[in-house]
Protein backbone atom coordinates (compact mmCIF):
# COMPACT_ATOMS: atom_id res chain seq x y z
CA UNK A 1 0.00 0.00 0.00
CA UNK A 2 1.36 3.40 -1.02
CA UNK A 3 1.68 5.88 1.85
CA UNK A 4 -0.04 9.20 1.25
CA UNK A 5 2.42 12.09 1.39
CA UNK A 6 1.43 15.08 3.52
CA UNK A 7 2.12 18.58 2.23
CA UNK A 8 1.95 22.12 3.43
CA UNK A 9 1.58 25.07 1.06
CA UNK A 10 3.08 28.51 1.58
CA UNK A 11 1.66 31.08 -0.85
CA UNK A 12 0.40 34.54 0.01
CA UNK A 13 -2.08 34.78 -2.88
CA UNK A 14 -5.22 33.10 -1.55
CA UNK A 15 -6.76 32.10 -4.88
CA UNK A 16 -3.55 30.43 -6.00
CA UNK A 17 -3.16 28.67 -2.69
CA UNK A 18 -6.70 27.33 -2.88
CA UNK A 19 -6.19 26.13 -6.45
CA UNK A 20 -3.00 24.31 -5.46
CA UNK A 21 -4.78 22.72 -2.53
CA UNK A 22 -7.67 21.57 -4.70
CA UNK A 23 -5.53 19.88 -7.34
CA UNK A 24 -3.35 18.18 -4.72
CA UNK A 25 -6.24 16.98 -2.56
CA UNK A 26 -8.00 15.59 -5.62
CA UNK A 27 -5.00 13.37 -6.29
CA UNK A 28 -4.62 9.84 -4.98
CA UNK A 29 -1.28 10.02 -3.23
CA UNK A 30 -0.98 13.53 -1.76
CA UNK A 31 -2.82 15.50 0.90
CA UNK A 32 -2.52 19.12 2.01
CA UNK A 33 -2.44 19.22 5.80
CA UNK A 34 -1.86 22.95 6.08
CA UNK A 35 -1.75 26.07 3.91
CA UNK A 36 -0.30 29.39 4.96
CA UNK A 37 0.31 32.87 3.65
CA UNK A 38 3.69 33.29 5.34
CA UNK A 39 6.71 31.33 6.51
CA UNK A 40 6.17 32.58 10.04
CA UNK A 41 2.71 30.98 10.24
CA UNK A 42 3.98 27.75 8.69
CA UNK A 43 6.91 27.58 11.11
CA UNK A 44 4.50 27.92 14.00
CA UNK A 45 2.31 25.17 12.52
CA UNK A 46 5.09 22.61 12.10
CA UNK A 47 5.47 22.51 15.86
CA UNK A 48 2.31 20.38 15.75
CA UNK A 49 2.31 18.84 12.26
CA UNK A 50 5.08 17.20 10.25
CA UNK A 51 4.84 17.49 6.46
CA UNK A 52 6.67 15.21 4.07
CA UNK A 53 6.78 17.93 1.41
CA UNK A 54 6.60 21.72 1.43
CA UNK A 55 5.53 23.74 -1.60
CA UNK A 56 6.71 27.32 -1.16
CA UNK A 57 6.80 30.66 -2.98
CA UNK A 58 9.80 32.99 -2.72
CA UNK A 59 8.18 36.43 -2.52
CA UNK A 60 6.22 36.32 0.72
CA UNK A 61 5.25 38.86 3.38
CA UNK A 62 7.79 38.93 6.20
CA UNK A 63 10.37 36.17 5.86
CA UNK A 64 11.05 35.33 2.21
CA UNK A 65 10.86 31.79 0.88
CA UNK A 66 14.61 31.24 0.62
CA UNK A 67 15.15 32.15 4.26
CA UNK A 68 12.11 30.05 5.10
CA UNK A 69 13.61 27.00 3.39
CA UNK A 70 16.62 27.21 5.69
CA UNK A 71 14.37 27.30 8.76
CA UNK A 72 12.20 24.40 7.57
CA UNK A 73 15.23 22.24 6.81
CA UNK A 74 16.64 23.02 10.23
CA UNK A 75 13.38 22.08 11.95
CA UNK A 76 12.62 19.03 9.74
CA UNK A 77 15.85 17.91 8.01
CA UNK A 78 14.11 15.14 6.05
CA UNK A 79 11.40 17.38 4.57
CA UNK A 80 11.47 17.80 0.79
CA UNK A 81 10.89 21.32 -0.47
CA UNK A 82 9.76 22.47 -3.91
CA UNK A 83 9.78 26.15 -4.84
CA UNK A 84 6.85 27.39 -6.94
CA UNK A 85 7.40 30.99 -7.99
CA UNK A 86 7.40 33.59 -10.75
CA UNK A 87 11.13 34.20 -10.31
CA UNK A 88 13.31 32.69 -13.04
CA UNK A 89 16.54 34.57 -12.31
CA UNK A 90 19.60 32.43 -11.67
CA UNK A 91 20.35 34.00 -8.29
CA UNK A 92 16.95 32.95 -6.92
CA UNK A 93 17.32 29.44 -8.33
CA UNK A 94 20.72 28.77 -6.79
CA UNK A 95 19.97 30.44 -3.48
CA UNK A 96 16.89 28.25 -3.15
CA UNK A 97 18.73 25.06 -4.08
CA UNK A 98 21.65 25.89 -1.79
CA UNK A 99 19.20 26.59 1.03
CA UNK A 100 17.82 23.07 0.70
CA UNK A 101 15.11 23.02 -1.97
CA UNK A 102 15.08 19.89 -4.14
CA UNK A 103 12.85 21.29 -6.89
CA UNK A 104 12.08 24.61 -8.57
CA UNK A 105 8.98 25.29 -10.64
CA UNK A 106 7.75 28.46 -12.32
CA UNK A 107 4.11 29.48 -12.02
CA UNK A 108 3.89 29.87 -15.79
CA UNK A 109 3.98 26.07 -16.04
CA UNK A 110 0.40 25.75 -14.77
CA UNK A 111 -1.05 23.77 -11.91
CA UNK A 112 -0.84 20.35 -13.56
CA UNK A 113 2.95 20.49 -13.27
CA UNK A 114 2.56 20.29 -9.50
CA UNK A 115 1.36 16.68 -9.51
CA UNK A 116 3.95 15.75 -12.11
CA UNK A 117 6.64 17.31 -9.93
CA UNK A 118 5.41 15.49 -6.83
CA UNK A 119 5.46 12.17 -8.68
CA UNK A 120 8.94 12.91 -9.97
CA UNK A 121 10.05 13.73 -6.45
CA UNK A 122 8.77 10.39 -5.15
CA UNK A 123 10.73 8.62 -7.87
CA UNK A 124 13.94 10.20 -6.66
CA UNK A 125 13.99 13.11 -9.08
CA UNK A 126 14.64 16.81 -8.66
CA UNK A 127 11.67 18.43 -10.38
CA UNK A 128 12.37 21.61 -12.31
CA UNK A 129 10.60 23.57 -15.01
CA UNK A 130 12.42 23.15 -18.33
CA UNK A 131 13.61 26.77 -18.40
CA UNK A 132 15.01 26.38 -14.88
CA UNK A 133 16.81 23.14 -15.73
CA UNK A 134 18.46 24.86 -18.70
CA UNK A 135 19.71 27.66 -16.45
CA UNK A 136 21.14 25.15 -13.99
CA UNK A 137 23.02 23.35 -16.77
CA UNK A 138 24.19 26.68 -18.19
CA UNK A 139 25.52 27.75 -14.82
CA UNK A 140 27.55 24.55 -14.44
CA UNK A 141 29.05 25.17 -17.88
CA UNK A 142 29.99 28.71 -16.91
CA UNK A 143 31.59 27.51 -13.68
CA UNK A 144 33.68 25.00 -15.62
CA UNK A 145 35.01 27.70 -17.95
CA UNK A 146 35.66 30.01 -15.00
CA UNK A 147 37.74 27.27 -13.36
CA UNK A 148 40.35 27.56 -16.11
CA UNK A 149 43.50 29.59 -15.53
CA UNK A 150 44.37 32.56 -17.76
CA UNK A 151 46.89 30.44 -19.66
CA UNK A 152 44.42 27.58 -20.09
CA UNK A 153 41.87 30.02 -21.49
CA UNK A 154 44.47 31.26 -23.97
CA UNK A 155 45.22 27.70 -25.06
CA UNK A 156 41.53 26.86 -25.38
CA UNK A 157 40.86 30.00 -27.42
CA UNK A 158 43.61 29.02 -29.86
CA UNK A 159 42.29 25.46 -29.99
CA UNK A 160 38.88 26.86 -30.92
CA UNK A 161 40.52 28.64 -33.86
CA UNK A 162 41.78 25.32 -35.18
CA UNK A 163 45.42 25.89 -34.26
CA UNK A 164 47.74 22.90 -33.94
CA UNK A 165 49.69 22.14 -30.79
CA UNK A 166 52.88 23.39 -32.48
CA UNK A 167 51.21 26.60 -33.59
CA UNK A 168 49.83 27.24 -30.10
CA UNK A 169 53.27 26.59 -28.62
CA UNK A 170 54.85 29.12 -31.01
CA UNK A 171 52.16 31.72 -30.35
CA UNK A 172 52.50 31.47 -26.58
CA UNK A 173 56.28 30.90 -26.57
CA UNK A 174 55.89 27.59 -24.77
CA UNK A 175 57.04 24.04 -25.46
CA UNK A 176 54.69 21.52 -27.05
CA UNK A 177 54.89 19.39 -23.90
CA UNK A 178 53.74 22.36 -21.82
CA UNK A 179 50.82 22.90 -24.22
CA UNK A 180 49.89 19.22 -23.93
CA UNK A 181 49.90 19.55 -20.14
CA UNK A 182 47.62 22.59 -20.33
CA UNK A 183 45.26 20.72 -22.64
CA UNK A 184 45.10 17.71 -20.31
CA UNK A 185 44.22 20.09 -17.48
CA UNK A 186 41.57 21.77 -19.63
CA UNK A 187 39.95 18.42 -20.44
CA UNK A 188 39.96 17.45 -16.77
CA UNK A 189 38.43 20.73 -15.58
CA UNK A 190 35.78 20.80 -18.30
CA UNK A 191 35.10 17.08 -17.84
CA UNK A 192 35.52 16.33 -21.54
CA UNK A 193 37.68 13.77 -23.30
CA UNK A 194 38.59 15.39 -26.61
CA UNK A 195 39.33 18.63 -28.43
CA UNK A 196 35.97 18.88 -30.19
CA UNK A 197 34.01 18.66 -26.94
CA UNK A 198 36.21 21.26 -25.26
CA UNK A 199 35.91 23.66 -28.19
CA UNK A 200 32.15 23.15 -28.40
CA UNK A 201 31.76 24.02 -24.73
CA UNK A 202 33.99 27.07 -25.09
CA UNK A 203 32.19 28.37 -28.16
CA UNK A 204 28.81 27.90 -26.49
CA UNK A 205 29.90 30.04 -23.55
CA UNK A 206 31.32 32.96 -25.56
CA UNK A 207 28.28 33.40 -27.80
Amino acid sequence: MIKIKNLILIEDYTLLRESYKEIINNSQFYKVIGDYESCEKALEAIKKITPDIILIDISLPGMDGIEGIKHFKYQIPEVQIIVLTVHEQSNYIFEALCAGAVGYLTKTGGNQQILEALDQLQNGGAPMSSCIARKVVESFRIKKIESLSTRENEVLELLSKGKSYASIANTLFLSINTIKTHIRNIYEKLQVSNRDAAVQLYEHMIK
